[in-house]
């Protein structure tokens, strides 16, 4: 079989046979071929982009900063790549991440086993051979035992249903897809559409850098809590580094996946005085460890009210007119029910002279046109647009591929009525298929890093099971896939996260089924799940081998009393 190469002009169209297909080489592709090459497996990555890093190599949009304190987010599967890499911020900008995803690539021979500027267009599940044939739009037919899919919750953009985006005759761009090379907006008419966190982002760091006018069109405010970020200090990291064992076992039992300081308390209750004292000392803490101080911040309505009136009192102290302000407070939602963002000095800059904010729900963006964009009757005549207009979360990767399973079934119908997976990990009638980080797992609601590697970690364990015992079928019943998802459903509507239409549901896209797409009981007990499952002899699924099926319950025994539908909110709003 052809050999791919490390370069950024892709390889010769490859014909062959492997162990292992994986469609995807962001982190949680890595990872799998890392631990699958170690234990004796085969294996051929297929990859889009034209280097490693998955979400840190498409989003690159100007002031592209991850919101997991970047010393966990970081593999820790390696002790010396964790003692000789040194992070210089505490949370890390997009050219860094993407710098640490080639290391690790080229630190553990990576390379050789991926196939770079390949879009993978199908697979195809062959019953008679229990073989996935996996083709690419160049040409490439790949045959593999397993076919796993690690490609990603934020990497299918939205394209905005605005008419004639085509007639725009300026400079273009989505923040999912933003050019390598250095765009400059000195002196420029430029819009940011959508104000989640890529568009938060992105307009603080155009607003810094001599923009002629940033126009920031919002249609949905957002609830933030600020970074604090800073240059890394030398001490901390010394510190870290020398207790990062403890620092990561304890991370991976935690709710997100993330060490963060305490104390963790329940504020619904809490004298005025107890309050503002504990969040005081919370939003100094500043990031994810901010929502992680607040125990029972997505199980009661009363804290959930405090906590977002503290927020929005925060912001009417950073912006100076008071109408621009209320326009900037966040209602009509939880906190933690869409992404909560993390910033630093984003509100500031509406008291730039040159940032001005259209309100979209006042004035809808009406159509684009050759100068700009229309919107509530006035034309915007611009030289750059930016569309920050959010993600195809959870299934859009993984529906553009065209996957045929048992019987020629397709995804798309079969999540045509029902987001089922077993796990977030399987779906029945695709046997020999595995999704990284899918929906029904954690994913999206914790420190990616460390679910790719849970679930990194649960595929292989599964895959030597089976090589071990001769096994050439591994599927899921229907019974476990219905039980597991109607639990993922359970705990998501046990808390506040259910009651609006939001990414995490799939709200964001038209016509999408509304259905809660990750597991929010947080990685710790998801991970005491999948331990008990395999423990007890994978049930769930159904192994086949030349001597028969092996013997396993048909599905999941269910959650056990501390996991059960009642919600202490640990670290799960992140």
């Amino acid at each position: 079989m052809t050999t791919s190469l490390n370069n950024d002009k892709g390889s010769a169209v490859m014909q062959g046979a492997v162990d292992v297909v994986i469609v995807g080489a962001g982190w949680g592709g890595m990872y799998l071929l890392y631990r699958l090459r170690k234990a004796g497996f085969s294996v051929q990555v297929f990859e889009t982009g034209s280097n490693v890093g998955g979400t840190w190599y498409w989003n690159r949009y100007p002031g592209a900063r991850v919101d997991t304190p970047s010393v966990d987010y970081s593999f820790s599967f390696d002790e010396a790549l964790e003692q000789e890499w040194n992070w210089p911020e505490h949370y890390s900008t997009q050219p860094e991440l993407e710098r640490y995803a080639r290391h690790v690539a080229e630190r553990f021979d990576l390379y050789r086993n991926i196939q770079f500027n390949t879009r993978v267009t199908s697979a195809t599940y062959d019953a008679a051979a229990n073989r996935w044939t996996v083709g690419t739009e160049k040409g490439d037919s790949v045959t593999a035992r397993y076919c796993i899919l690690a490609t990603g919750g934020y990497a299918e953009p939205i394209k905005p249903g605005i008419p004639h985006l085509d007639r725009f005759k300026g400079e273009l761009y989505y923040t999912a897809r933003f050019p390598k090379e250095k765009v400059s907006y000195a002196g420029k008419r430029v819009a940011v559409i959508g104000t989640g966190s890529s568009g938060m982002q992105t307009a603080t760091q155009v607003a810094s850098e001599g923009v002629g006018h940033l126009y920031v069109f919002q249609r949905t405010p957002n609830f933030s809590v600020p970074a604090h970020n800073k240059p890394m200090d030398d001490a901390y990291l010394r510190s870290v580094k020398a207790t990062y064992r403890q620092r990561r076992e304890q991370a991976r039992h935690s709710g997100s996946g993330t060490i963060f300081p305490g104390p963790a308390r329940p504020i619904a209750d809490m004298s005025e005085e107890e309050f503002q004292a504990h969040m005081a000392h919370a939003w100094s803490l500043g990031g994810p460890a901010v929502l992680a101080a607040l125990s029972d911040l997505v199980t009661s309505e009363r804290a959930n009210a405090r906590f977002a009136d503290y927020i929005r009192d925060n912001i009417r102290k950073r912006v100076r007119d008071p109408d621009v302000a209320e326009q900037l407070l966040p209602d009509g939602h939880f906190v933690g029910e869409r992404r909560t963002l993390i910033e630093d000095r984003y509100f500031e800059i509406y008291n730039q002279p040159n940032v001005t904010l259209v309100n979209v729900k006042r004035n809808p963006i009406e159509e684009f046109t050759p100068k700009g964009l229309r919107a509530g009757g006035k034309e915007y005549e611009l030289d750059m647009i930016i569309l920050a207009t959010g993600f195809d979360s959870g299934t859009g990767t993984i529906l553009r591929i065209d996957i045929r399973g048992e019987n020629g079934l397709t995804m798309k119908d079969k999540w045509s009525k029902e987001i089922y997976t077993y796990l977030g990990l399987m779906i029945g009638g695709f046997p020999n298929l595995f999704s990284v980080d899918g929906p029904g797992s954690p994913s999206i609601r914790s420190n990616m890093l460390a679910a790719c590697e849970q679930h990194g970690d649960l595929i292989v364990e599964l895959l030597q099971y089976a090589r071990e015992r001769d096994v050439s079928r591994i599927e899921v019943t229907h019974e476990a896939e219905e039980v597991w998802t109607q639990h993922v459903e359970d705990l998501a509507r046990a808390t506040l996260l259910m009651r609006n239409v939001t990414q995490y549901c799939g709200g964001n896209v038209p016509g999408k089924l509304h259905r809660y797409l990750a597991y929010v009981g947080g990685l710790g007990r998801y991970r005491e799940v999948c331990e008990g499952v395999r423990d007890r002899g994978y049930e769930g699924f159904v192994m086949t081998t030349p001597n028969g099926v092996l013997p396993s319950k048909r599905t999941w025994s269910g959650p056990s009393a501390n996991e059960g539908a009642k919600m202490r909110g640990e670290n799960t709003v992140i």
